[in-house]
C-alpha cells in the first residue's frame, strides 16, 4: 500500500508588517545598547535647552547692552553665548559619536541575525531564494536601517523637541505673533506626510530593483566562463541595460518627488519669516515689542529652518528605512520547513542502520519526486543509487542529513526518527562530497578541515592522503597553505573534489555519502581514490551515486530508481540476471565501450527487456 502522501507546511507568503510595526521592531535592537542610546538622548535634551536659551541671551544682548549702550551686560551676554557655543559643541560631539556607535551595533546584530537565519532555513527556502536579493538585504538594507535607528530618528526627535519648546517659548513671549510665525507647520506637516505616502513605494521598488541588478551582476560573475564560452557577452550586456535602465528610470522618479519636496518645504517655512518681519514689526514701531525680542523671535523661527529642511530628508529616510525593515524581516521571520523538534535527543554515536520507511516526497508540497520508498542499509554496508535523470538519486541522499524532511513516511538511523534528533548531532556522523564540489576562500588546509577545524596537521595530511590528494598538494609550492581562491578556482576539477573526500574524511563519519564523487578524476586517479575509499568504506554505511561500472560492481546494495520509485534492488549479479531494466542501463551507461558482452548476459538482458 502507498503512503499518502501529505503536502509539507510551506514557506508562507511573507506578512506584509504596518510601517508602525517596522519602526518599534527596528528601534528595538536598540534595547542592546541602551546605555549609549539613553546618553545620545539625553544630548538631544542638553543641545536644545541651549537652543532655547541663545534667543533669549540675544535678546538681553540687543535690549539693554546695545541700546542701552551697556559693555559690561554686552561682554557678559558674549562669554556667556561663548560657553554656551562651546558646551553645545561637546554635546553634538557626544551626540554623533553615541547615535553612531549604537547604530553600528544594530547593524552588527542585524547583519549577524540575518546571517545565521540563513544558515538554519532550510535548503528549500534557498532552492526559492535568489542570492543577489539576500545580499542586497544583508547589505545595503542593514546599512539603511542602521541610519534610521542613528542619525536619522535621533534628527527627527531632535527636531520634535526644538518645535516643542520654540512654540511653548514664543507663546509665552507673544502669542499673536507665535501663531503668526508657526502658523504654516500644519502645513509643512500636511506636505511631509504625503511626500512620505509617495516616497516610501518608490523607495521600496528601487531596494528592490536594486536587488534584482545584483543578482543579475552576481550570475554573470559566476557565470563568466559559460558567457564566454557562448558568446552571450552582448546578450548579457543587453540585459543587464535593461535591469539598469529600469533602476535608472526608478531612481529618477524618485529625485523629482525629492526635488519638488526640498523647495516646496522651504517655501513654506519661510513664509513664517515674511510673517514675523511684517506683524513683528508693527508691534516694534508701536512700541508694544522690543527690538530684542523681534530678533530673538526671528532667531527661534532661523533655529527651525533646518529642522524642518532635514525633515523631508528624514522622511524620505524614514521611507527608505521602513522599506528595507520590511525586506529584512521577511528574512528573520521565515519559518524553516526542516525544524528541530523541541524535544529532539542527542543523538549517540551511531552504528549506521539506515531505514526508509514509505518514503515519499515533493518539492514544495507539489512536484513528487519520491513515491512510497522503502529499503534498509546496514551497517558497513555501500549502497549505490542507479537511475536516470531526475529519478530521485540525489533527493534519497538529500533526506538523510535532512536537508529536507519527506512529505510521507519516514527516515531511521539506528532506530531514531531523524526528527526526533538534534540536526548537529545527526550531521555530525555524516560526511558528504557532493557532484557539485564547494570550496571556501583560503588555504587548502582551512577546506579539509572545514569540518573540523581544530584538527591537527598529521589528520589533515591522513584525510589527504587516503583521498589520493597529498602529492598534487606537495607538489604546489606553498603545499598545505596554499590559497585556492574564489570557490576553488585556482585548482581543477580532479583537484577539488578530492579535497572535497579529504574534507568528508577527516570526519570520520559513521555515514557516507558520495554523490557521483568520482566523476571529475582521469581513470588513474579514479583507481586511486577507489582503492582507499574501499578500505574507508569497510566501517561505514556508504550511499554512492555513480555512473561508472566500477562502483556498482562493489556495491552490496544497488537500488534501481525509475520516477521516484525502486523498480529493482540486489547485487550486480542479481540484477544483471534478474532486471531487464537495470540491464538496459548497464548496457548503455555503465559496461565500458571496449569490453564485449558475453552471449548469454545478452539474451537474458533482451528476454527482461522484453518483459518489462
Amino acid at each position: 500500500m502507498h503512503a499518502e502522501l501529505v503536502k509539507p507546511p510551506s514557506n508562507a507568503q511573507p506578512v506584509h508588517l504596518s510601517s508602525g510595526r517596522v519602526l518599534v521592531r527596528c528601534l528595538g535592537y536598540l534595547g542592546h545598547y541602551w546605555p549609549g542610546t539613553a546618553g545620545a538622548y539625553l544630548t538631544v535634551l542638553g543641545i536644545n535647552v541651549i537652543n532655547l536659551i541663545v534667543p533669549q541671551m540675544i535678546s538681553r544682548g540687543v535690549d539693554y547692552g546695545i541700546r542701552r549702550g551697556s559693555s559690561a551686560v554686552l561682554l557678559q551676554v558674549s562669554l556667556a553665548l561663548l560657553g554656551l557655543v562651546l558646551l553645545k559643541g561637546l554635546l553634538t560631539f557626544a551626540q554623533g559619536y553615541l547615535s553612531e556607535r549604537t547604530s553600528q551595533g544594530v547593524a552588527y546584530d542585524l547583519r549577524n541575525a540575518i546571517h545565521e537565519k540563513l544558515q538554519s532555513l532550510s535548503f528549500s527556502y534557498h532552492d526559492r531564494a535568489e542570492s543577489g536579493q539576500l545580499l542586497a538585504r544583508a547589505i545595503s538594507d542593514v546599512d539603511r536601517i542602521r541610519f534610521l535607528t542613528g542619525r536619522a530618528f535621533i534628527r527627527l526627535v531632535d527636531a520634535i523637541v526644538l518645535f516643542a519648546g520654540t512654540t511653548i517659548v514664543l507663546l509665552n513671549s507673544n502669542a499673536l505673533l507665535a501663531v503668526l510665525s508657526l502658523g504654516t507647520m500644519p502645513l509643512l506637516a500636511a506636505q511631509a506626510a504625503r511626500y512620505g505616502r509617495l516616497f516610501r513605494p518608490l523607495s521600496g521598488r528601487v531596494q528592490q530593483q536594486l536587488a534584482v541588478l545584483t543578482t543579475r551582476l552576481e550570475q554573470n560573475l559566476r557565470g563568466t566562463r559559460v558567457v564566454r564560452a557562448f558568446a552571450q557577452e552582448p546578450a548579457e550586456c543587453a540585459r543587464f541595460d535593461r535591469e539598469n535602465n529600469e533602476l535608472l528610470t526608478l531612481s529618477v522618479r524618485q529625485s523629482q518627488v525629492q526635488a519638488w519636496n526640498v523647495p516646496l518645504m522651504d517655501l513654506i517655512a519661510n513664509i513664517g519669516t515674511v510673517g514675523i518681519i511684517w506683524y513683528g514689526g508693527q508691534l516694534v514701531m508701536t512700541g508694544r515689542l522690543s527690538i530684542g525680542q523681534l530678533v530673538a523671535f526671528s532667531t527661534y523661527l532661523a533655529q527651525l529652518v533646518l529642522p524642518v529642511r532635514r525633515l523631508g530628508m528624514l522622511v524620505s529616510a524614514l521611507a527608505n528605512a521602513l522599506a528595507s525593515g520590511q525586506r529584512v524581516f521577511e528574512i528573520l521571520d521565515a519559518e524553516s520547513e526542516v525544524r528541530e523538534a523541541p524535544e529532539a535527543h542527542h543523538l549517540p554515536a551511531a552504528a549506521g542502520r539506515v531505514s526508509f520507511e514509505h518514503v515519499s516526497f515533493a518539492y514544495f508540497g507539489r512536484r513528487r519526486v519520491l513515491d512510497d520508498i522503502s529499503f534498509e542499509a546496514q551497517p558497513g554496508q555501500v549502497v549505490a543509487l542507479l537511475g536516470t535523470t531526475g529519478s530521485g538519486k540525489s533527493t534519497i541522499i538529500n533526506l538523510i542529513p535532512r536537508f529536507y524532511d519527506p512529505t510521507a513516511g519516514r527516515i531511521l538511523l539506528d532506530g531514531h526518527d531523524l526528527r526526533q534528533v538534534t540536526l548537529a548531532s545527526l550531521r555530525s556522523q555524516i560526511g558528504i562530497v557532493l557532484q557539485e564540489t564547494t570550496l571556501f576562500t583560503g588555504t587548502i588546509r582551512e577546506n579539509i578541515a572545514f569540518g573540523l577545524p581544530g584538527a591537527t596537521d598529521d589528520k589533515i595530511i591522513a584525510a589527504a592522503t587516503a583521498a589520493a590528494a597529498h602529492d598534487f598538494i606537495m607538489q604546489m609550492a606553498q603545499g598545505y597553505d596554499t590559497p585556492v581562491g574564489e570557490r576553488g578556482a585556482t585548482l581543477s576539477g580532479g583537484q577539488k573534489q578530492r579535497i572535497a573526500i579529504a574534507r568528508a574524511l577527516l570526519k570520520d563519519p559513521r555515514i557516507l555519502i558520495l554523490d557521483e564523487a568520482t566523476s571529475s578524476v582521469d581513470a588513474d586517479t579514479e583507481l586511486e581514490i577507489q582503492a582507499a575509499l574501499e578500505r574507508l568504506m569497510a566501517s561505514r554505511t556508504c550511499f554512492v551515486i555513480a555512473q561508472r561500472l566500477s562502483t556498482v560492481r562493489t556495491a552490496d546494495l544497488i537500488l534501481v530508481l525509475d520516477r521516484g520509485r525502486i523498480v529493482a534492488r540486489g547485487s550486480h549479479d542479481e540484477l544483471l540476471h534478474a532486471s531487464g531494466f537495470y540491464a538496459d542501463i548497464y548496457y548503455r551507461q555503465l559496461m565500458p565501450a571496449d569490453s564485449p558482452r558475453r552471449s548469454g548476459d545478452d539474451s537474458t538482458a533482451e528476454a527482461q527487456r522484453t518483459q518489462s
